[in-house]
């Protein structure tokens, strides 16, 4: 009589780590399989960028636009620029922590506020200027 090379051996917590009900696990000898550094985990946030985009994989960190948030704050438009501001460190949190999408999101907020702020702190400037000139001026 020959011996067969397959036994069946009980691994502890098992069950739990392949998701099925099975306590025993059948294996050949010479074929041990190791058990999984981690188990698998279900993700219920949102699909990554790279997953969903069509566009190439590789294309980097999204810009979050920060020095023209930085530079809008000098005009005087204070709440929006510091709105702005905001956006672009939000944008710039989010893709270290790798939410891509959320971070092309949130800078292309704080572009968008950061242009209205320097357009309407530019108007604001030049109306002052021109109502200060015109003011000295006598006839």
């Amino acid at each position: 009589l020959r011996g067969s090379k397959s036994f069946t051996a009980a691994l502890a917590g098992e069950a739990e780590r392949n998701g099925h009900g099975l306590s025993y696990k059948s294996v050949s000898v010479g074929h041990l399989e190791a058990a999984p550094l981690s188990p698998s985990r279900l993700s219920l946030g949102r699909a990554s960028s790279t997953a969903t985009s069509t566009a190439a994989p590789d294309q980097g960190r999204p810009r979050d636009y920060l020095v023209l948030a930085i530079f809008s704050c000098f005009c005087p438009v204070w709440p929006i620029n510091v709105v702005a501001l905001v956006f672009s460190i939000m944008s710039r949190n989010s893709g270290q922590q790798g939410d891509m999408d959320g971070a092309r999101r949130l800078g292309r907020m704080a572009r968008l506020l950061s242009i209205v702020s320097i357009v309407l702190g530019t108007i604001i400037i030049v109306l002052y200027i021109s109502l200060s000139v015109q003011g000295n001026i006598s006839f």
